[in-house]
């Protein structure tokens, strides 16, 4: 795998013809080809598959359900490549671990159970009945159930996620650390003491009805591409779209339709942004604070003029609380504090303001650049204060929308996966299943890897993921992760974290989405649910590359039955039959009643969404304003000195999480590499630095500890001074354990305070 590193600006639209040939590109190195096409055709279709990629919505009109990004899963998921135990003799983990993390993943799909032999340092071919019984004994030998941690990645299924999360209920622990602990759970902790509810308010046809749409920190164009097409239908019939976003994306800019004939054969693309708006890292809720008080003082004239006022008094007399104290807020905050901490001109928060008001339904959407920050949570609140002040829930066209990563992120914690479960959901599993769960919250990511470095677990099983690259302070979590005596991973592919092992670890292969799950009773098919509170069926297609890989579903129920046997349950039964999964998920979570028959239903099913039907599951029973005031800073000041600037960590367009499909970020003009430095020219120049230089970059905490990494080339680009970014999980070095979001614990991987200064050495590859 050869690469040659260049730098050259992107001039065309997103999608079109580089989505096109880069789509093609990835079918055919698979080697698999005609079979991915056939697997593309199935790609959120009925009967079909749901994509292992993002989890948008399903439009159910288009004649190709699949993005870019959906193809390059889909591939990189069905490839012939394969990790058999004849590579692991050939490799040992330190050779493996001074590979990039592209190199691990190319290498293709895991097909047999393998345990790691610290003696020959080389991982070596276990039996299913061995694995198992070995993880039963590191379990039984814990001194009490919260020497466990269950991870759990987004890609899980419903059934699999209910019963991961019901076998480590049963075994007495509420230790389940996950993927929406590191990305979204301002989201679910905001929004559910604004409105009670932690998911999105709208429904994928209300993009189809709304007059402006608020995109805050998102880049849909590499993140989840599908989202362009709504953007596009709705611009395209004179919706209005604002976009807040520190960097400049080319996706919410302008955007060729690859499904359509005119903008492919022509020029021609549809503008998708009809304001851009490059807020500082972190200041998006000081840019939101900005446009309520505009449009609070254009309120107030009306009100003095004699004319009915912007706000809907009716909707906040009748369905909320604390509007007082949060209009009080507002008019203490001051403009100069506004426009210092979000970095935009009054100006342009007035015109952001004058778009808002000129709209009658209005949709607010964000993702990560929003909800990774100390403040995300008031954050997510001032968005959502902003929509009860013009009743936009409970309307056809408007409401909240927070855009999830992973195609099962949300699903997973419908299902239970939740270190803080609700009452009721444990209410209903004791009722249902004759046991007694733990009412105690366990630990969330930042809590487990912390409790793993004071030697505090003994068992890291991990349903899918990669946690040695995806949590932040890369050393520190790498550490901690070798206190464990048992590390488990239950992977389709080679990554990072198979090479950062307990003192004794394993690696368990499992099906894809893509491929065909025959058990006992026959083939079988899983659910998840998107964004928008959807449940599709998803029943894989292909042949499994092996006969030695099993369901995650059925790995999980051979863990419980090797660990708990079947006294309370009998875990090998439902493997056998998930229909009897789903009839204990009708039984215990409320939206999922006669789940088996609705599955059948084409295109999924709504769970509902109780506050966008008006319903309020708060302390009052009403939407509640958030009244908190502005962050005296974004960022920790050091012996009273500011950080010189701030760097987030994003994702190249080649990229999903933690998996690397290549070298290239196609719409940021960057190939063939992925240590680079995005930095504005002007900073540049007062560092008396250039294009191409190398630099290294150190995190600048309190707490004695080093965090650097180095050969990081210098690349001009359109973001706001004193603002960097740079690819994780290349960066996740740099993010400090102990700094986490308020309420979250949530890292804060889009607000780092580091300093940059030329490299003093060559640098090396990264060893975890």
């Amino acid at each position: 795998m050869k690469f040659k590193p260049s730098i050259k600006p992107y001039t065309g639209a997103a999608g079109g013809w580089g989505s096109l040939e880069a789509t093609t590109r990835f079918v055919l190195d698979s080697k698999q080809a005609l079979k991915n096409l056939r697997n593309l055709m199935r790609v959120n279709k009925v009967r079909g598959f749901d994509c292992p990629g993002c989890a948008w919505g399903d439009d159910n009109h288009s004649t190709f359900s699949f993005c870019e990004n959906g193809a390059k899963a889909v591939s990189w998921e069905a490839t012939r490549n394969a990790v058999e135990p004849a590579f692991f003799a050939a490799h040992s983990v330190s050779t493996l671990q001074q590979q990039s993390d592209y190199f691990l993943e190319y290498q293709g799909r895991i097909t047999h159970p393998m345990r790691y032999n610290a003696e020959t340092d080389h991982y070596q071919p276990i039996g299913w009945p061995e694995a198992l019984a070995l993880i039963a004994r590191h379990i039984r030998q814990m001194d009490n159930p919260n020497q466990i941690e269950l991870y759990t990645s987004g890609r899980a299924s419903n059934e699999a996620s209910y019963l991961y999360q019901l076998f480590g209920r049963m075994l007495g622990t509420s230790n389940f650390p996950d993927c929406s602990n590191m990305c979204h759970e301002a989201s679910g902790v905001g929004l559910k003491q604004s409105i009670g509810v932690g998911k999105g308010t709208i429904r994928m046809d209300d993009f189809e009805k709304t007059d402006a749409i608020f995109v805050f920190g998102q880049n849909p164009g590499t993140n989840h591409p599908r989202m362009l097409h709504s953007l596009k239908n709705a611009a395209g019939r004179g919706a209005r779209i604002v976009s807040f976003n520190t960097l400049r994306e080319r996706g919410l800019e302008r955007f060729a339709d690859p499904q359509n004939p005119i903008q492919m054969l022509t020029p021609a693309s549809s503008p998708i942004s009809s304001a851009y708006f490059q807020p500082n890292l972190g200041g998006d809720m000081a840019a939101v604070r900005g446009m309520v008080k505009a449009l609070l003082e254009n309120h107030r004239q009306r009100l003095a003029a004699g004319e009915p006022g912007l706000f809907d008094l009716a909707f906040i007399e009748q369905h909320s609380v604390g509007v007082e104290s949060y209009l009080a807020q507002v008019d203490a905050t001051t403009w100069d504090h506004i426009i210092q901490q979000s970095g935009l001109s009054e100006a342009q928060l007035r015109q952001a303001a004058e778009i808002y008001q000129g709209a009658e339904r209005v949709i607010c959407t964000w993702a990560m650049g929003i909800t990774q920050h100390k403040h995300s949570v008031p954050t997510v609140r001032e968005i959502t204060n902003l929509q009860l002040l013009f009743g936009q829930l409970g309307k056809p066209g408007a409401g909240l929308c927070p855009v999830r990563g992973h195609s099962n992120v949300q699903g997973n914690r419908t299902m239970g996966i939740d270190e803080k479960s609700p009452k009721a959901l444990l209410d209903s599993l004791e009722k249902h299943f004759n046991f007694s769960p733990r009412r105690e919250p366990g630990h969330n990511t930042v809590e487990a890897i912390e409790a793993m470095l004071r030697g505090e677990v003994k068992v890291l099983l991990a349903l899918g993921g990669n946690l040695a690259a995806a949590a932040p302070d890369t050393e520190r979590t790498a550490r901690a992760l070798r206190c464990c005596d048992l590390t488990v991973h239950i992977s389709t592919k080679l990554n990072r974290s198979h090479l950062v092992t307990g003192k004794d670890a394993l690696i368990l292969p499992t099906l894809g989405r893509t491929e065909q799950d025959l058990q006992a009773s026959g083939p079988q098919y899983i659910t998840v649910e998107d964004s928008f509170s959807m449940v599709h069926a998803s029943e894989g297609v292909a042949k499994p590359l092996a006969d030695t890989q099993r369901s995650e579903t059925a790995i999980v129920c051979g863990i419980a039955d090797a660990v708990l046997g079947n006294r309370s349950l009998d875990w090998l039964a439902l493997a056998d039959d998930y229909s009897l999964i789903r009839d204990h998920i009708a039984a215990t979570v409320p939206g999922f009643e006669d789940f088996n028959r609705r599955c059948d239903q084409p295109g999924g099913f709504y769970l509902g969404n109780a506050a966008a039907e008006l319903r309020f599951a708060t302390p009052s029973g009403k939407a509640e304003f958030s009244a908190a005031s502005l962050p005296e800073s974004l960022l920790p000041e050091f012996d009273g000195k500011k950080a010189p600037f701030t760097l987030q960590t994003l994702r190249s367009h080649d990229q999903y999480n933690t998996t690397i499909y290549g070298l290239d970020d196609r719409y940021r003009g960057v190939y063939g590499q992925r240590e680079v430095l995005f930095i504005h020219p002007e900073d540049l120049a007062a560092l008396d630095m250039q294009d191409g230089e190398l630099v290294e970059i150190e995190t600048l905490w309190n707490d004695g500890v080093i965090r650097k990494v180095s050969g990081f080339k210098l690349v001009s680009y359109d973001i706001p001074r004193g603002n960097l970014a740079a690819y994780y999980p290349e960066t996740n070095p740099l993010v400090p354990l102990a700094s986490f979001g308020d309420g979250t614990g949530t890292p804060t991987s889009k607000s780092i305070p580091v300093a940059i200064r030329r490299c003093t050495v060559q640098p090396t590859l990264r060893i975890a």
